[in-house]
């Protein structure tokens, strides 16, 4: 990850490229969600309230699988990802925590080029 440059300029630029693309700032549930969605691989018109929570937590466990924190153990028959933590996370404060995810939110859409 990137650590000494600047977090919150990179963040703004993505905000406003994500609020150009969709027409709304998007918060960082949001952002995860959309991450969900796209590691998820299927668009639908609706998804449940638990299905949202779900995605969010496949985006979160995508993008700390970078720093080592989870793998991909498997997919099931529904095609929904389940990971295996490999190691705590850190103590972090709330910020330090926001941050932490900040950083590896930036770098995912790095990855994939948006």
């Amino acid at each position: 990850m990137l650590a000494n440059d600047d977090l919150q300029q990179r963040w703004w630029n993505l905000e406003a490229r994500l609020l150009e693309r969709f027409n709304k700032k998007p918060d960082m549930e949001t952002i995860l969600f959309l991450i969900g969605v796209q590691e998820f691989g299927v668009i639908k018109e609706n998804f449940t309230k638990e299905q949202k929570q779900d995605l969010m937590h496949i985006a979160v466990c995508t993008l700390l699988s970078e720093s080592g924190y989870y793998e991909l153990e498997s997919v099931d028959e529904d095609g929904w990802p389940h990971f295996k933590q490999l190691k705590p996370m850190p103590e972090m404060s709330m910020p330090e925590q926001e941050n932490f995810l900040k950083d590896h939110i930036l770098h995912y859409f790095e990855q994939t080029g948006f």
